[in-house]
């Protein structure tokens, strides 16, 4: 019998895995793109450890291991930005982006501050955009950053009673 998949909260001891995992999954996006200078595969140790003090950070565990990540925060105005969702490539088309895009949205809503969710990625990133899309999302921006990405920024409002937690 094989192990299930859980998702729960990020500690400081997961930063180390969630930086190797990123650095792992955005490679298909540098090379997608043609640019592996992107923020993901250059951010620092320190600088993980700051998000995960600052912002909620899940993810999901298959054992020890740390096989997915999620991160998002709220801003005052109530909108739920979402980000750096990473799935190892192994675990992909299982429906765990999924799972984990429910938890953020769900525990970024427990305190009832938020009005609506946004993320973003980018234009050629066609597996993303099929996921958010299937979660509701709609995309609301474009910003061209250079001639070989342009991001697309998706966005959902919360709908009312979603997010009830059970007893």
């Amino acid at each position: 019998m094989g192990m299930s998949v859980t998702i729960s909260g990020a500690t400081e001891q997961d930063a180390e895995q969630i930086l190797k995992l990123q650095f792992l999954c955005y490679q298909r996006e540098a090379e997608l793109y043609g640019d592996y200078s992107i923020e993901p595969l250059t951010q620092s140790l320190a600088s993980l450890k700051a998000e995960l003090a600052s912002g909620t950070v899940l993810v999901a565990r298959l054992g020890d291991e740390v096989v997915a990540s999620v991160r998002g925060s709220v801003d005052a105005d109530g909108t739920a930005r979402i980000d750096k969702l990473i799935v190892h490539p192994r675990m992909q088309r299982h429906g765990l982006g999924g799972r984990l895009l429910q938890a953020i949205e769900a525990k970024l809503s427990e305190g009832g501050a938020v009005k609506s969710f946004q993320l973003f990625t980018g234009h050629r990133s066609e597996h993303n955009l099929q996921l958010y899309r299937r979660h509701g999302y709609e995309a609301v921006a474009r910003r061209r950053i250079h001639e070989r990405l342009t991001l697309v920024t998706l966005a959902k409002p919360v709908e009312a009673g979603a997010f009830v937690a059970s007893a």
